[in-house]
């Protein structure tokens, strides 16, 4: 690309050459992603991937996409940007992982008003990072420069990933039945949900808002833009050792909406609050924003990033299994009849 470049475009407010020294500066990290199957680099028309289908039956591609939301914006406050990547793999990766699917590989969709090398190089920092955790491949992406559209120093990014996984071992929440137990798996914090609802408690409309001093000694912003954490690992290990009967990824819309899409009609989640500690943040956002209980809990995830419903036989064993793989676990209700879908008592 030696000759590439185009003064008029340029002064039209769209640097061609900006996009090749970001190629150049996110390489090293992107190259850290690598796993057998990836046989193409970035920079290409298309990424590459060759899956290994040994041992499967019937082998179901699985794909997920999404955002990081308006938390993005705690990163513009904050000048932040090598861990909001991490975010948009693990809103992919959580996803799939609820299918029972591996992810394989992963692409990412940067929107910006003016591209800087460095920022866009150290926001796929995190992504890279993020598919490290999930253990994907990171095989392409694009970064489109839109001035004029949104202002110079901000951005926006998404994420898309293919997974995999043999037919006969999709969770489908089939096997559900009263009496089985729902376990529930510690967030690393607000997680990539409820950000609106976040920046209007705290009135978040400057960096000053973040450098409110918690508890444990770190900041507002340091909490609020903690990485959502990925479980990708810890949960095929545990579908490698026993049967999940169904698994969700408490996103937006918090307990009422997502754990219900994991349980078949005629059955309900019967949650205990008192059968773990929510974390402090959630506490201090509820009392600052004068937040009904109910709303705290259909907005955010209040301490738990993902449930997984086992028969009552396996609980302990999974939940000791979950620990063992460095993400606490807690027996947090039970599957009981009903058509309410949850109950939280």
């Amino acid at each position: 690309m030696k000759n590439s470049f185009s003064d008029s475009y340029k002064a039209a407010g769209v640097d061609v050459t900006a996009g090749y020294e970001s190629v150049k500066l996110m390489s090293e990290d992107v190259k850290r992603t690598q796993i057998k199957g990836a046989i193409s680099g970035i920079g290409g028309f298309g990424g590459l991937f060759e899956p290994d289908l040994t041992g499967m039956k019937n082998p179901v591609l699985v794909s997920g996409t999404d955002g990081v939301g308006t938390k993005i914006k705690l990163a513009f406050l904050l000048d932040k940007h090598d861990t909001i990547g991490i975010d948009a793999v693990a809103m992919c990766v959580n996803d799939i992982i609820c299918c029972g699917a591996k992810p394989l590989f992963f692409l990412d969709y940067i929107a910006c008003g003016k591209n800087i090398p460095e920022k866009i190089a150290a926001i796929v920092k995190g992504v890279a990072e993020g598919c490290v955790q999930a253990g994907c491949a990171l095989i392409g992406g694009e970064t489109a420069e839109h001035p004029g559209l949104m202002p110079e120093d901000e951005y926006d990014l998404a994420g898309y990933c293919t997974g995999i996984v043999d037919k006969e071992k999709i969770i489908d929440n089939s096997k559900i039945k009263s009496g089985d137990i729902v376990i529930g798996l510690q967030s690393s914090g607000v997680h990539s949900n409820g950000f609106s609802l976040v920046r209007k408690i705290f009135d978040i409309t400057s960096a000053d808002a973040l450098s409110k001093a918690l508890p444990d000694g770190r900041t507002l912003g340091q909490t609020l833009l903690e990485p959502t954490k990925i479980y990708v690992k810890p949960v095929l290990k545990l579908l490698d050792t026993l049967t999940v009967k169904g698994i969700s990824h408490i996103t937006g819309g918090g307990f009422y909406e997502n754990i219900p899409r994991s349980i078949p009609d005629g059955l309900t989640a019967r949650i205990a609050k008192d059968s773990y500690e929510v974390p402090y943040i959630f506490k201090l956002m509820q009392q600052t924003g004068d937040i009904s209980e109910h709303d705290m809990y259909n907005t955010f995830n209040m301490g738990i990033g993902m449930t997984l419903t086992v028969d009552k036989d396996d609980a302990d064993r999974a939940v000791e299994l979950l620990r063992g793989e460095g993400v606490e676990a807690y027996c947090i209700g039970e599957i009981i009849s009903g058509d309410e879908g949850i109950v939280i008592v």
